[in-house]
């Protein structure tokens, strides 16, 4: 066995600059494909992390079927405050779940006293906000940093809204809503600040204090539309997903069905679809990677064959079995798939590290200088490294079959 390795290292030595040119093809491809994974990679969970921590939230429980007739803002489909006590306490004692926090959905009119039009509101408890969505606040626009950047009497508004009526922070504006029953309200407030827009309808939305909307809409009691929820670890989405969906499905109404409906931002957001597309040209450029190297192993090794017909037939005539003679070849190709593996595993790690000191900076929004940190996981170069010599001996098998079965006497006479 060891001599046969070391006669495929001699071997592809012999021929150094095939061997250096298609080795140099190879590690190309594998770069390219470490500086995609670590970019698209950096990109996607920072626009993840966007979307959830600033407006969706991780994961979103409501009432069985609001999520099918959201766009209507149904009332009657809150949840009440025996419903909301009992998530609350699932989700108290939840190891997995860092932060959770209760929002009342709200399509209402705004007038400032000019114009009017209507408005998508989102009626917070900004502490317990600021917990599940960390990064609300960087999108919002305030005169003067507060404790909490929403307080009774204020709204806050999308910018958009705000450009088209000329409305400005400190200026008074009437907030008229209908409640459950059909009845008409109406309350002034003071604009306190100017919320930008993000991907998908919930990035459009305003946000006021929970206490004023439950006043604007005469609540009885409290009712919450639904609950956004932050894990501890984000790689643990959707186990703690699964594992709240079991748990909330024990809840059952007079008529056996579910009485609550759990969503992840997937569900909810229509920027998983570009998430989705990111995962896939990702895939694609790993499929093009196998293509090349399969493509320059067997194009090599099938050249190394027809070259060293007559070196075959020696090698037969002597006596040397047809599986060593196999062996031989299958060994050049693994070898020539290493050394490439690890040439583009050392210079990829080495171009993300460059990157990450020059710093790829981009804006989102108003957000600007978010910092792209292009990282690979270990698991990600295993993959990649495995990938590639096992497509190198692949290709290697058909030259290194027909080599083995060449008859000595024809390949001895071969010109």
């Amino acid at each position: 066995m060891t001599n046969t390795l070391k006669i495929a290292i001699r071997n592809l030595t012999r021929y150094k600059r095939r061997t250096l040119l298609t080795s140099l093809l190879i590690t190309v491809g594998v770069l390219m494909v470490i500086l995609f994974s670590g970019l698209s990679g950096s990109f996607k969970a920072m626009m993840i992390g966007q979307i959830t921590d600033s407006t969706l939230g991780q994961i979103q429980i409501h009432r069985r079927g609001y999520v099918s007739a959201i766009d209507t803002f149904p009332l009657n489909l809150n949840l009440n405050h025996k419903g909301y006590g009992k998530i609350e306490d699932i989700l108290k004692n939840h190891p997995a779940v860092s932060a959770y926090a209760p929002r009342i959905k709200i399509g209402a009119m705004l007038s400032n006293y000019i114009e009017t039009t209507n408005i998508r509101l989102n009626a917070v408890d900004p502490e317990k906000e600021v917990k599940a969505c960390p990064a609300v606040g960087d999108r919002i626009v305030l005169s003067e940093k507060k404790g909490v950047f929403v307080e009774p009497g204020e709204v806050i508004i999308p910018e958009k809204l705000a450009n088209g009526m000329n409305i400005k922070e400190g200026d008074t504006v009437v907030v008229v809503a209908h409640n459950k029953e059909g009845s008409v309200n109406g309350f002034n407030f003071t604009v306190a600040g100017i919320i930008e827009d993000v991907l998908g309808p919930q990035g459009k939305e305003g946000y006021m204090h929970i206490e004023d909307a439950r006043a604007l809409l005469r609540m009885e009691e409290p009712e919450v539309t639904e609950v956004a929820v932050r894990v501890k670890n984000f790689n643990d989405l959707d186990a703690v997903y699964a594992n709240l969906q079991s748990t909330l499905s024990e809840q059952k109404d007079s008529k056996g069905k579910p009485v609550y409906e759990i969503h992840t931002w997937e569900k909810l957001s229509p920027f998983a679809n570009v998430a989705n597309m990111i995962d896939l040209i990702t895939l694609s450029m790993k499929v093009i990677m196998i293509a090349i190297v399969l493509i320059s192993i067997l194009n090599v090794m099938m050249m190394s064959v027809y070259e060293r017909i007559r070196e075959i037939g020696t090698m037969s005539a002597i006596g040397t079995a047809p599986g060593k003679i196999m062996g031989l070849f299958i060994a050049e190709g693994f070898f020539l798939g290493l050394i490439s593996a690890v040439a583009g595993n050392a210079i990829g790690l080495a171009a993300i590290r460059l990157l990450n000191i020059y710093q790829i900076r981009f804006s989102f929004g108003r957000m600007e200088n978010l910092l792209l940190s292009p990282t690979v996981s270990s698991t990600e170069l295993l993959w990649l490294s495995a990938t590639v010599l096992l497509v190198s001996v692949f290709a290697s098998l058909q030259p290194a079959y027909k080599a083995s079965k060449m008859e000595p006497v024809d390949a001895l006479g071969h010109v």
